[in-house]
């Protein structure tokens, strides 16, 4: 195990606690940017490789880990830093920022009993839950919609459409698009999620992806009609004893098109509805949910209803939105966590807008009217806010390199967008 570690700048044996964050992504950036805003102190941040949302960042002390998100190295290298760290009258707060992270903390909790302050699902609970098959069993037994779907093993792949009860256009999943087997196999063409209007065109994605040493499962789906704006995403968090203390809704107005990221949201607007939060809140303490939790879902216009796909145990990657709404979902786990407090559950009730890319593509893609209305006015009263642009972790490096990554976006959705109303992507260029 190689492990790098990069000098401590502050005594954090003065604190109450130290947070642990696993990964670099923008989930990893925000969480850290919220622990400075709120307590000004720098977290410890655990990674195999620094993305670029963390680089140049001086929000955090780095100790990079090679093949930390395997499982075979995972529970040894945690275990030592977490030993390292503990003191008297301080809790060590572990934050994952992946799936994957979030799956192996579940599985191996047992043995940092004692040293994590936080807990987080059952391996049991997970089980129920860490894929979109397994997912919706859930949802059945406590009846929430989801979409009509086909659960095709590898070997059912190419015949699996003979089973298919609901019409083209049609999407297809990897029963987890955030596993390490997925993220880390290769093929042609791969993308996070598929959308086809003919048979032909998912038959030679399947010819491609079993080239590739994927093995998982497929999930295929009735499309949702709707556009990205139709999407609702529900951040919550649940203390010890299974009771939501803070839940947050948001309608993502805009989504990703690149082919690693298709799917992921690019802008947020914060929302309230009080049905769905009563809905989600009765279910999570129904099954006994602990710590962060996820949600995605598409609300289907022909029915009225909120149709879920998957619930991830873990703050989103776009989760720096309920900061947009007012609310701290890392403050919530601190208060509960570290100083006892048990608090009536806060909902979000405020409209403003987060967004990860430029403002020239929100005005080129959200061509819904009111929309875009409502979103050039939240930009005038000043109710936006970008996890990425944090005023005090701006150096010239950090500037450049998130810049680039930025602006890159307009690039990425002149060559990828398609409007899913229409379901045909245009051929990729070059």
């Amino acid at each position: 195990m190689n492990v790098e570690h990069v000098e401590q700048g502050e005594n954090m044996n003065s604190y109450d606690f130290l947070p642990i964050i696993l990964g670099s992504d923008e989930n990893a950036y925000g969480n850290v940017r919220l622990i400075h805003e709120t307590y000004q102190i720098k977290p410890l941040l655990l990674c195999t490789r620094l993305l670029i949302p963390t680089m140049n960042s001086k929000l955090f002390d780095l100790i990079q880990i090679e093949r930390f998100d395997h499982e075979n190295v995972f529970p040894g290298a945690l275990l030592s830093i977490l030993e390292k760290h503990v003191a008297p009258n301080r809790k060590l707060i572990v934050i994952p920022c992946s799936d994957y992270y979030a799956n192996m903390l579940s599985r191996h909790y047992s043995k940092f009993k004692g040293l994590i302050g936080n807990h987080f699902i059952s391996e049991a609970l997970l089980d129920t839950l860490d894929t979109k098959d397994k997912f919706y069993k859930l949802c059945e037994k406590h009846e929430l919609d989801y979409p009509k779907t086909i659960v095709c093993e590898p070997h059912e792949r190419e015949r699996a459409l003979e089973h298919m009860d609901f019409q083209f256009p049609i999407v297809v999943k990897p029963e987890n698009s955030n596993a390490y087997a997925y993220l880390h196999c290769h093929f042609e063409g791969k993308k996070k999620v598929y959308f086809f209007n003919t048979k032909d065109e998912y038959l030679s994605m399947i010819k491609n992806m079993n080239t590739s040493e994927y093995k998982g499962k497929l999930i295929i789906q009735e499309f949702i009609p709707g556009g990205d704006s139709s999407m609702r995403v529900i951040n919550s968090y649940s203390d010890d004893n299974g009771k939501v203390k803070m839940i947050c809704l948001g309608q993502p107005v805009l989504e990703e098109y690149a082919p690693k990221t298709l799917g992921n949201y690019s802008a947020i607007i914060c929302r309230s509805d009080m049905d769905i939060y009563q809905k989600v809140k009765v279910f999570l303490e129904n099954i006994g949910y602990v710590g962060f939790s996820n949600m995605d879902m598409k609300y289907d216009s022909r029915t009225g209803k909120y149709i879920m796909f998957e619930i991830n145990p873990r703050l989103g990657r776009s989760s720096f939105f309920v900061r947009a709404a007012g609310l701290n979902m890392i403050a919530a786990l601190i208060d509960n966590v570290v100083y006892g407090k048990d608090a009536d559950c806060v909902y979000s009730d405020q409209t403003a807008l987060w967004t990860n890319v430029p403002k020239v593509v929100l005005r080129k893609y959200v061509t819904e009217p009111a929309l875009s209305a409502e979103i050039k006015e939240l930009y005038k009263q000043k109710k936006v806010l970008k996890s990425l642009w944090y005023k005090k972790d701006l150096n010239m490096k950090r500037i450049l390199r998130v810049s680039r990554y930025y602006f890159g976006h307009i690039n990425n959705y002149r060559r990828y967008y398609f409007n899913k109303d229409k379901l045909h992507p245009p051929e990729l260029k070059g």
